[in-house]
């Protein structure tokens, strides 16, 4: 397996880290979640990805987060039992390929478009108001 499958929408695990735990000097996530793949963006020192958080924990109402949608968590190979919502207020970056947290494995699926990509317009939209924790920094 190689990176390329790792693409706009589809659906990994990784060790996220939150920003409340970089904010407490942490370096490492406490687990493997699923995040969705929202931007991979071609460079040539590595391509940038970035990733959004998948969580069953339901959201404060004041955060930017979706709850995903029954067929949708079908789509992405989740948990369809479990009520799931991505978060696009806090996304982790990391470098494809120089990345000491991501591997090459398959995604376990993906969202389909007409889902996916109105979520990342508005988060495009929302960007400057975004916490980033760079994992390759």
């Amino acid at each position: 397996m190689n990176y390329e499958l790792i693409q706009t929408a589809s659906v990994i695990r990784y060790p996220y880290l939150w920003a409340r735990e970089a904010g407490r000097g942490e370096t490492e996530g406490g687990k493997e979640r699923p995040v969705a793949v929202g931007v991979r963006m071609v460079r040539p020192d590595g391509d940038l990805v970035l990733f959004f958080p998948i969580t069953t924990k339901q959201p404060e109402v004041s955060r930017f987060a979706v709850e995903v949608p029954a067929i949708e968590k079908r789509r992405a190979g989740l948990d369809a039992d479990r009520r799931l919502w991505i978060i696009f207020d806090e996304f982790n970056t990391d470098i494809v390929g120089n990345s000491f947290y991501l591997e090459p494995e398959p995604p376990t699926g993906r969202f389909s478009k007409a889902f996916f990509l109105p979520l990342l317009r508005e988060f495009i939209r929302r960007r400057k108001s975004a916490t980033e924790v760079s994992r390759f920094r």
